[in-house]
């Protein structure tokens, strides 16, 4: 039987030839944690190679996420579908070890991690997500929900401030199921840490309300395998074991160094780190015996096996729960779901009364709540102006895990983090608020959300110039412009509730992706819905208003500017010019349409078009062309009320029908 070091040894050498082989990456953190990754995974971490989706598994998550290869050998040594041939493809186009771990990937990998501190963050999501759970669905005699999350963490991301917002609110919340364990090599790429990181860690985080086990040799397998069994003693505290390592342990010139960090070793330094190790095999040869030693699949089917008769026995006991628990992490909706969803819809159609969005949203949440006990909602200190929270709202507190609403406090990175954390564990639809401007702080983790095809919910107010007096730095002006250029991130900008209920119900159902709403503050008008609007409005792009024949020109128009392309087309027909107006809520959505109803929509043989949209102009003229004309605003904004806000930069019915003539005109003397 080989010993602890041999076995820890395979992940070494696996890591630096797969960094040879491709000529980059990062050996030092592998060879560093390895024998802290062979404690954990082999006398600890309850997983089944043979389903990376089982429920109740541990969930792993390597925050330092550049130390793949650690990853990669980890699955590939305990039997997961990761093959030999996948390790030698590392880095390279189409493999299933890339550069950085990817969710939906690699089997096993638990989330996208790389940015640095954001592996941490998801991490705090899902392990709330397992106190949550245990405490809907576990009953006297029957503990169906009962697993840790485990995270590896470095310098790095301790560094960056999102750990800092999500380790906060994990200490807050008693999360005793999180163990965290800090690779503390002193090392990052520029070299020693010590003249730009002299945190005391340990009391940071003993400040936060963790358990700390501090002064870990993270190469002595019994001090790590002491520490944890600490830790998993704990209950009521998440746990952060300070490990001392060194980086690239092994190679003679580079431990200890940054040069281990990312670069290569080189086949001179394989060879004599092959040699100091006692590993005289080959690149990528790993002894029988190791490979035994590793396997996992079999103890894993056991765990597994075993945990499905408890589960059968809960389900004899508590049917309707066991099948509950069951849809949820399946990602089903409820039976009911559709019949839910139609009556909101229809009864935000039925509206009259004008309303700010962000209440439409609130209403279209009051309705889906209770009929979907996988939604949990937060904001980021913002619910009374986000309206994200419902007449069933119970917060979740430190003592009490039965709630469904999180206060984020302001930790808008964390939120959206932590979202995508409760995403990716399953059993729960996730949404969170904050103002729009304030999407920045959290722009990171919503471009993890799409990366890793997710379906977080991001809601988003106060999305305009029409939030008024608070000034430019409140007022998102570049904000849904740029949010719409990130790949499948689907952006919806309704005009009143009836698209907002709309936009709400395509969020809950949509598996391939996050969705932004962005909402406002002030009151819009409802719109009525004629023929198949109402409808269609799914379909991102719609035609509104429309004339008796061909349009002469065609406005086109998002969330409270809508309203004022209505107007417009109105005065417009006074004058004898036949308007068509278009409300887009959803560019993504209406670009994924088919060419006949995009062509429906926006005929080609009418090029006067007009887009109306209180934020910056780039990105309309894919639809209004050359002939056409943007009306939006290309600076930042001003402090004054809304009113007078949108009469300074011309979003009034008198601009938008000058326009209009000035641009038939120009056809006029062009033909």
């Amino acid at each position: 039987m080989p010993d602890r070091r041999e076995l820890a040894n395979a992940i070494r050498a696996l890591s630096m030839d797969a960094v040879q082989k491709a000529t980059c990456g990062h050996p030092g953190m592998p060879m560093g944690m390895a024998d802290i990754a062979e404690v954990l995974w082999r006398d600890f971490l309850r997983h089944n190679p043979v389903d990376p989706r089982w429920p109740d598994r541990d969930r792993f998550v390597l925050s330092n996420g550049h130390g793949s290869m650690l990853q990669y050998s980890l699955l590939h040594l305990t039997g997961y579908a990761l093959p030999l041939d996948e390790i030698k493809r590392f880095r390279q186009l189409g493999s299933m070890t890339p550069g950085h771990p990817e969710y939906g990937v690699t089997p096993g990998v638990e989330t996208t991690t790389g940015p640095l501190g954001q592996g941490v963050a998801a991490a705090v999501g899902m392990a709330l997500a397992e106190k949550l759970l245990a405490a809907r669905f576990n009953r006297p005699g029957h503990t169906i929900v009962d697993h840790h999350t485990y995270v590896f963490l470095g310098d790095g991301c301790l560094m960056e401030g999102v750990s800092h917002e999500a380790c906060s609110l994990a200490g807050t919340l008693k999360l005793g199921k999180l163990i965290c364990f800090y690779d503390d090599n002193g090392i990052s790429i520029d070299g020693e840490v010590a003249t730009w990181f002299g945190d005391d860690t340990p009391e940071r985080f003993r400040a936060y309300g963790w358990h700390v086990v501090a002064d870990v040799d993270g190469h002595d397998s019994d001090a790590v395998r002491a520490a944890i069994e600490a830790a998993r003693a704990e209950t009521d505290r998440p746990t952060l074991i300070c490990c001392k390592t060194v980086i690239g342990w092994g190679a003679p010139t580079r431990e200890g160094t940054a040069k281990a960090h990312g670069e290569a070793l080189g086949d001179d330094e394989i060879a004599a780190t092959r040699e100091r190790l006692g590993w005289p095999h080959p690149a990528f040869y790993v002894p029988p015996e190791i490979y035994a030693a590793w396997d996992a699949r079999e103890r894993g089917q056991a765990l597994q096996q075993e945990w499905s008769a408890r589960f059968a026995a809960y389900a004899e006991a508590h049917p309707d729960l066991a099948a509950e628990f069951e849809r949820r992490m399946a990602g089903r909706l409820p039976a009911e779901w559709d019949g839910c969803a139609d009556r909101m819809i229809a009864d935000a159609a039925a509206m009259t009364a004008g309303q700010a969005t962000r209440k439409s949203s609130a209403a279209a949440i009051e309705a889906m709540a209770p009929c979907l006990p996988e939604l949990i909602g937060g904001s980021a200190d913002l619910t009374g102006s986000n309206n994200t929270n419902w007449s069933g709202t119970k917060a979740i507190t430190p003592s009490d895990a039965s709630g469904n609403y999180i206060h984020y406090g302001v930790r808008e990175f964390a939120m959206a983090a932590i979202e995508n954390g409760l995403t990716v564990h399953g059993g729960f639809i996730a949404y969170g608020g904050t103002f729009l401007t304030f999407s920045d702080y959290a722009r990171n983790a919503l471009r993890l959300a799409a990366l890793m095809k997710i379906g977080s919910i991001f809601v988003m107010t106060h999305d305009s110039i029409g939030l008024g007096e608070d000034g430019p730095t409140h007022q998102p002006i570049e904000h849904v412009a740029s949010l719409r250029l990130m790949p499948n991130m689907s952006v919806w900008r309704p005009a009143d509730a009836a698209e907002t209920a709309v936009a709400w119900r395509v969020a809950i159902e949509r598996r391939d992706g996050p969705t932004l709403l962005a909402l406002t503050r002030q009151n819009v008008p409802q719109q009525a819905h004629k023929g198949d609007a109402l409808s269609d409005i799914r379909r991102g792009g719609y035609i509104l208003v429309d004339t008796p024949e061909a349009p002469d020109a065609i406005l086109i128009a998002t969330g409270s500017e809508v309203q004022l392309a209505v107007v417009a087309a109105q005065e417009l027909a006074r004058r004898d010019i036949a308007a068509r107006v278009v409300s887009m809520p959803s560019t993504d959505v209406f670009d994924a349409q088919d060419a006949t109803y995009r062509e429906q929509v926006l005929p080609t043989d009418c090029d006067t078009r007009v887009a109306i949209e209180a934020g910056v102009t780039a990105g309309w003229y894919r639809y209004v062309g050359t002939h056409g004309r943007v009306i939006g605003i290309d600076r930042y904004g001003e402090s004054a009320p809304a009113p007078v806000l949108f009469e300074h930069f011309g979003f009034t019915v008198e601009h938008v029908v000058s326009t209009v003539e000035n641009l038939l005109s120009e056809r006029k003397i062009e033909v």
